[in-house]
């Protein structure tokens, strides 16, 4: 295997634990608290794993020149640019948005296993200038943008229902954590 190729697949083993760091966050709890908004923006975990499927078709497929086989609604009507990918639609059942996210990570990978890092790609709707790219460049993004999704959900799984990405389970614990961490901001009130 040479440098490249391990690099590759570095890159591609942090992506899918990400993916599945996502994946997990909506096991366990009800369809109201999976679509619920949870922050002022109105962040959801539906809402996070309904974008990022979006994002695994597009930029690890358009791109590359292999559109999705699967048309995601949100995205052909243009909708997508009004924030119709962060919510979960009442008709967009969570079996749904699981089975586009699922293809989305799919159609990537075969994205991934076919091409190497250098292969070149073109983002259609990044602005001309800087449009060109390469598959290292574009699964750089997708890592950081599903890890950053993927953190975004385990708060907001945290204020749903308590539960952690650790998840120690000791709530005693924790109590006794938080009280620390307050202690040490309260001395700059």
């Amino acid at each position: 295997m040479t440098t490249q190729q391990a690099l590759k697949e570095a890159m591609h083993d942090y992506l899918r634990a990400a993916r599945k760091t996502m994946m997990t966050k909506i096991d366990g709890i009800g369809e109201y608290d999976r679509r619920r908004p949870m922050t002022p923006s109105g962040t959801n975990l539906l809402g996070l794993i309904k974008h990022l499927a979006g994002l695994e078709f597009g930029y690890l497929g358009t791109t590359f020149g292999r559109p999705p086989e699967r048309l995601l609604p949100w995205i052909e009507s243009d909708a997508i640019w009004e924030g119709a990918d962060m919510f979960a639609t009442p008709d967009e059942s969570t079996d749904y948005l699981l089975g586009c996210y699922r293809d989305g990570c799919a159609h990537a990978d075969a994205t991934i296993e076919a091409l190497d890092l250098d292969s070149p790609g073109s983002v259609p709707w990044w602005d001309e200038a800087k449009r060109d790219t390469t598959l290292g460049v574009i699964m750089t993004r997708m890592i950081a943008e599903t890890s950053q999704h993927a953190g975004h959900a385990d708060i907001i799984r945290e204020l749903i229902d308590g539960s952690t990405g650790s998840d120690a389970a000791d709530p005693d614990g924790w109590r006794t954590w938080h009280d620390k961490i307050q202690a040490a901001a309260d001395a700059f009130r």
